[in-house]
């Protein structure tokens, strides 16, 4: 039986892997890269300066498998996702298969965690649903974005008896979240926070953990410009971003 492991590997410093994740590098014959092209390929570089500094052993192969294509022009977002979501399903069953020998054990290595908006644990399950492919799945939590960026500008995430949602820019266009103290916010590309009362606070965050790391604090009202134009320069510097955020209404 093969086995294969997800592992979370932290927002983005190497020293943010946990002592399990070491541990499972280093049982790993076989990792996995998705390449997303030229403009993430520091992201498979910063993949493979892990495993060179943690996987000790040194007796594993990098496969890198091609990322499909999402249709961009799909007007239901959810479909798009879908069809995304099979195409990859059969691509990477089909690589365990030829890759990944009997009692081998393989890797995914996960930007952060993967309990938050990543696709890899809903896709394995589509692998084990659309093909034949038989493995054995563990999975290795890592720091998320979201302790990240909390431990950066030294706050908590929550307020005495108060409640914390953690939503998408695309749900935050919806208005504030009924019943929430506090909001963080992944996955937008669009500054949704400055549909929001201007009073709200936010800390946001970008390329956590790296050299280029990026942080700012304040109100919407006296700082949601300048995230939007620092944001707007970083990301057409280096052709990508991760960012994310957190709005807090008023201590209570």
């Amino acid at each position: 039986m093969r086995r294969l492991n997800v592992i979370g590997i932290g927002a983005g410093d190497p020293e943010y892997l946990t002592v399990q994740a070491v541990e499972a590098l280093n049982r790993t014959d076989v990792f996995f890269f998705t390449d997303k092209g030229e403009d993430k390929s520091e992201l498979l570089h910063l993949r493979s300066e892990i495993c060179e500094r943690y996987a000790g052993r040194g007796q594993y192969r990098i496969v890198e498998i091609p990322d499909p294509q999402r249709d961009l022009a799909e007007p239901m977002y959810g479909h798009a996702v879908g069809e995304w979501h099979e195409k990859r399903a059969v691509l990477w069953g089909k690589l365990l298969e030829s890759e990944l020998a009997d009692r081998d054990v393989g890797a995914f290595l996960v930007w952060g965690d993967p309990a938050f908006y990543d696709s890899t644990l809903r896709i394995f399950d589509l692998v084990q649903a659309r093909t034949t492919c038989e493995f054995e799945l563990e999975v290795i939590p890592g720091i998320s974005a979201i302790q990240a960026l909390a431990a950066r500008h030294k706050i908590s995430l929550t307020q005495i008896g108060g409640s914390l949602i953690i939503t998408t820019g695309r749900q935050l266009l919806n208005g504030w979240p009924e019943g929430a103290t506090d909001v963080v916010v992944m996955l937008d590309a669009h500054c949704s926070f400055r549909e929001l009362d201007d009073s709200l606070s936010i800390y946001w965050g970008a390329f956590l953990g790296t050299d280029d790391e990026i942080l700012v604090s304040g109100t919407i009202a006296d700082c949601g410009a300048q995230i939007e134009e620092v944001r707007s320069a970083a990301r057409k510097r280096k052709g990508w971003i991760f960012d994310t955020y957190l709005l807090r209404q008023q201590e209570r």
